[in-house]
């Protein structure tokens, strides 16, 4: 009785730890899912209008109007089907950008996700290109080009032209493809009377870190693709203690958000030099040189590099790099550890979603998928716990005979193990396989921006996100908000009935400690699972509703498994 008291303490110990520091453990290595894209006002799903813009961004903070800032420089436009805004001729600068098919929120009538943004307007962004002024004088920041049309698109590139003092004469040509790159073309001709030094050079100046939280899991901030892998370090603090530099051949560098990237692809077959550095008033900047040129009198030289800036999407990130020839641009997805496990993941549930329209459905269909590949393997799970529960008494008697000598106990009992042909570890592989399924479709969910605002039914409007309706405030009628850390919504309470259920289908422990803490595990787990995606609970749901059902058809194939073992 004293052991059993001493179990449940220790339980209880730990079961304050989990509630208590999980918060901490989650924030670094699993953070939390998307913002809630809704909130429940007298138990109706409502849109939260912008829930990642920053609330400060348009009052005081704000330098001054975009609108205004824009209407201050002459500009071209940019269309595509999948981009609109504007380049600056002062400075040659692409400092205005949307993505028309991305909302900020789920609310109707939500204003496009807005990417770049021009110097003085609020969350400033932007990308440029030049030269060196080493040996050179290019056009400063201050220069008008000049326009060969008003107007980018996928089908009329544009032509920027611009003159110096001393006889060089600057062009660079700026294509757009159907989807997110730009191609920029940079020529110098060379009209005076001695030879000059050419460095082209890219940039991408951003004001302020990211509004997406980075995680040892999941890295927000600056990276680069060189000297033959993907880097996803220096972060923000890195570079605000000292420049970060680099030089390579055949890569990329830029700054990536959790959806969204701008990245810097000069010619693959030229050296760079790359770095990171911060500026005044918070501001990162992400640049780099190729190595310069000596050009003659009346000779030219024309260097090419590309601009990516929009969504991480998986399949046009592939297209890029497997097609275009931009090296690991798919890398931009920090797909981790299990990238092997967790693209496949991907691909097969966005076909599953292309075959039955609905994201939710598709999770639900993966989880059936993955469970039946595995039954197998769960019989013989099963068939070996039958196995070890039929020798059991012999193992109990082997501890008897042996209990003071724990060497011949360990032989004795290999050795019992070997003749009946049991395998203790056997049943632990279902359980071992389903961890990296587990973490994949997590980072799938947490990482692809195909994942992001997809409704399942009802009050569910996002699966990236974790569940708004929630018992605390009666379902919405109270008119308050619980705090995200305890307001656990109605699918992960689901989620911990049926790991309550799924226990109870479990062989009947003989101590009563472990009977205690098997019947409190699923609403430990319960609270754990709560600040996850909803997706992630649709598929625990599922998968321990097939583990119920594949229980009770085993446990009728094995039914000594579910007769408590004599003391």
């Amino acid at each position: 009785m004293k052991d059993d008291k001493q179990n449940f303490v220790l339980f209880a110990v730990i079961a304050a730890l989990i509630l208590f520091g999980w918060p901490l453990i989650q924030g670094k290595f699993f953070p939390t899912a998307n913002p809630p894209a809704t909130k429940i006002v007298d138990g109706k799903s409502k849109a939260i209008a912008n829930p990642s813009a920053d609330p400060a961004a348009d009052g005081a903070a704000a330098i001054r109007n975009r609108q205004v800032v824009l209407a201050e420089t002459p500009r071209i436009r940019i269309e595509t089907p999948r981009l609109s805004g504007s380049i600056n001729l002062k400075g040659a600068r692409i400092d205005d950008l949307v993505l028309k098919q991305y909302d900020e929120s789920v609310a109707k009538n939500a204003p496009p996700i807005r990417l770049l943004s021009p110097a003085g307007s609020p969350d400033a962004y932007f990308a440029s290109f030049g030269w060196r002024a080493d040996g050179l004088t290019p056009p400063g920041a201050d220069v008008v080009w000049k326009a060969s049309s008003n107007a980018l698109t996928p089908t009329t590139p544009v032509t920027l032209d611009a003159a110096n003092a001393t006889g060089q004469r600057f062009r660079i040509v700026l294509a757009v493809d159907n989807d997110f790159m730009f191609t920029v073309r940079q020529t110098v001709l060379n009209a005076g009377t001695a030879p000059v030094p050419v460095a082209t050079y890219g940039l991408v100046n951003r004001v302020g870190i990211s509004k997406d939280p980075s995680s040892m899991t999941i890295h927000v901030g600056p990276m680069s693709v060189d000297n033959g892998g993907a880097h996803y370090r220096p972060d923000y603090k890195d570079v605000d203690e000292a420049p970060q530099r680099f030089t390579t051949k055949n890569g990329w560098l830029g700054f990536t958000d959790k959806y969204w990237l701008t990245a810097l692809v000069p010619d693959r077959n030229e050296t760079f030099d790359g770095q990171f550095r911060a500026g005044a008033n918070k501001a990162y900047q992400a640049d780099y040189a190729l190595q310069p040129k000596i050009i003659a009198p009346g000779a030219a030289v024309t260097q090419t590099s590309r601009f990516f800036a929009g969504a991480k999407e998986v399949r046009l990130l592939d297209r890029y790099t497997d097609r275009e020839g931009v090296s690991q641009l798919d890398y931009a997805i920090d797909w981790g550890w299990f990238r092997v496990v967790e693209k496949p993941i991907f691909y097969y549930l966005d076909w599953l979603f292309r075959l039955v329209g609905n994201f939710g459905v598709a999770i639900i269909l993966l989880t059936v998928t993955i469970r039946g590949i595995m039954f197998p393997i769960a019989q013989r799970q099963f068939a070996s716990m039958a196995a070890m529960r039929a020798v059991q008494p012999k193992a109990k008697a082997l501890q008897a005979r042996y209990k003071d000598d724990k060497v011949r106990l360990q032989q004795e009992t290999m050795a019992l193990y070997k003749a009946e042909g049991v395998n203790p570890l056997a049943g632990c592989l279902p359980t071992l396989l389903q961890i990296p399924i587990f973490y994949a479709l997590y980072k799938v969910l947490m990482l692809t921006i195909e994942m992001r605002h997809q409704p399942f039914y009802g009050w569910i409007h996002d699966l990236s996100a974790p569940d708004p309706l929630t018992p605390l405030n009666v379902f919405g009628v109270l008119a308050f908000t619980p705090p995200h850390a305890i307001a656990i919504g109605v699918v992960p309470i689901l989620y911990g009935i049926s790991m309550y259920y799924q226990f109870k289908l479990n062989p009947t422990p003989m101590d009563d400690t472990q009977k205690q803490v098997f019947a409190f595990l699923p609403w430990v787990l319960m609270f754990v699972m709560s600040s996850f995606a909803v997706g992630l609970l649709i598929y625990w749901i599922t998968s321990n509703i097939l583990t119920i059902l594949q229980q009770k058809l085993l446990y009728s194939r094995h039914p000594a498994l579910q007769t408590p073992v004599e003391k």
